[in-house]
């Protein structure tokens, strides 16, 4: 059920109608229902996968906290860790691995015939293995106390506006506000209406008008593509990609404020970042962040000297691309960002070099358009091509008719954001005039009724 369909308004206007009626003794097992039916409503097998996760770790959990002996606790740990890890590894890698180990042997002239399943991608798998695996973790280090009822536990795991494509919630956050009364303000309905309708602003007049755009170049071949084409296709991906996940986490943020929930910020501003650091402490902030906490320093982080330091963050990397799919262009994609952080490492505290402040954003912004371009592309052959297109010099009147529409499909959404990051409020919007506020409401409806994709198209953080 996608948040850009009438099946979804529907739902959630109805649901919302009876959530506001319901007492709060009831609310939690309502919620609990409507976020199953949710995500039953993709696929019904998924919620079978969904529920082992939850029952796994809600005992593993539970063995952990109680458990005195620290050798037990380490196994009820790697329990937890073993089941995410694997289904992670059965429903998303599995047919990767394969393929690539039967391409390797090929290089060697050997000929190894594997089966392979077709196995269908649980959406969201990678978000709630996540989540859930955080929850042991952060008992075993001994920073939370489990949870008493399965079932609130249950609803941590499958709180519907989070569940397929984050944030990543921690159960610090998340667990304290399903057990307290959920508190509707007026503050908080404001601010959710707003998240929504700039997270729909974002996909439906943003993100989906500049996948035309991006979609065109991509899924064409590039043998004989020029300099404007891959610029074109590049910069439209680069907003597209930002408006898809910014304007699903906004959504996702909005319902939840509406309900009384507050879900962690997502998205700060990151293509105003002035270094490969900023932009992940900006960029899916609540992945950037977990991969710091569960991955980068259980491997060491900052301890044992610079090189380790440096191999800790490109492994960290390296991971955080594969976390995004079972593809070589993903693996590319983190080896470059995990390069990136090196080198802005080494030149910032090696050779104490610092640019301009304007220089560092368009710096980092180009490095951040060539990393989506490998994040985007489908197949080596196509990242070549498009590189190579860089000899092959020319910029056709098409190019240029198309650039100038990113650039008005991007041009509100720029002025909204560079006001966010020159006054570090995110809720900007909300303290303007009331004529102003007024207008910036026109815009954004209008723009989604006039000039939106209502296609229905999937986030692209759906697949992950």
């Amino acid at each position: 059920m996608l948040f850009n369909s009438l099946d979804f308004i529907l739902f959630f206007v109805i649901f919302y109608g009876i959530y506001l009626k319901v007492s709060f003794k009831l609310r939690n097992l309502y919620l609990l229902t409507a976020s199953y039916f949710f995500y039953g409503h993709w696929d019904y097998r998924f919620l079978f996968l969904l529920f082992a996760s939850t029952v796994v770790d809600f005992y593993c959990g539970k063995k952990i906290y109680e458990t005195e002996d620290k050798a037990s606790k380490k196994k009820f740990l790697q329990l937890s860790l073993v089941f995410n890890l694997g289904l992670l590894g059965v429903f998303k890698y599995f047919n990767f691995f394969v393929s690539s180990f039967q391409d390797l042997m090929l290089t060697f002239g050997l000929s190894v015939d594997i089966s392979v399943v077709e196995i269908l991608l649980p959406v969201g798998i990678s978000f709630y293995t996540f989540q859930t695996m955080s929850y042991a973790i952060d008992i075993h280090r001994g920073k939370l106390k489990p949870i008493d009822n399965f079932f609130d536990f249950a609803l941590f795991v499958s709180f519907f506006p989070q569940l397929v494509a984050g944030p990543i919630e921690r159960a610090v956050n998340l667990i304290p506000q399903i057990l307290n009364p959920h508190e509707i303000t007026l503050k908080r309905v404001k601010e959710g209406m707003y998240l929504v309708l700039w997270g729909y602003y974002k996909k439906v007049f943003i993100a989906d008008r500049c996948a035309i755009i991006s979609n065109n170049y991509f899924n064409n071949s590039m043998e004989y593509a020029q300099t404007g084409d891959v610029i074109v296709g590049v910069l439209a991906f680069t907003f597209q990609i930002y408006g898809d996940f910014s304007g699903y986490t906004d959504i996702a943020r909005g319902i939840a404020r509406l309900m009384g929930f507050d879900l962690m910020l997502n998205f700060k501003m990151p293509y105003f970042s002035q270094n490969p650091s900023e932009f992940w402490r900006r960029w899916h902030i609540s992945l950037s962040s977990w991969l710091r906490d569960y991955l980068y320093i259980s491997l060491g982080g900052n301890r044992g000297g610079e090189l380790k330091r440096y191999r800790n963050l490109f492994l960290t990397m390296l991971l955080g691309g594969l976390w995004h799919g079972a593809a070589w262009n993903f693996v590319l994609w983190g080896c470059y960002h995990g390069l990136l952080l090196i080198f802005h490492r080494l030149i910032t505290d090696k050779l104490k070099i610092n640019f301009p402040f304007i220089l560092n954003i368009l710096l980092m912004f180009f490095f951040t358009c060539v990393g989506w371009l490998l994040f985007r592309a489908t197949s080596v052959q196509q990242i070549s091509d498009s590189f190579l297109a860089f000899f092959n010099w020319g910029f056709s009147h098409e190019n240029l008719k198309m650039i100038g529409e990113i650039i008005f499909l991007n041009s509100f959404l720029t002025f909204i954001q560079y006001k966010k990051y020159q006054t570090d409020n995110m809720n900007y919007v909300l303290g303007l005039k009331k004529w102003k506020i007024y207008l910036f409401i026109v815009w954004t409806f209008s723009s989604i009724l006039l000039l939106g994709q209502f296609s229905g198209s999937e986030f692209l953080y759906f697949q992950f």
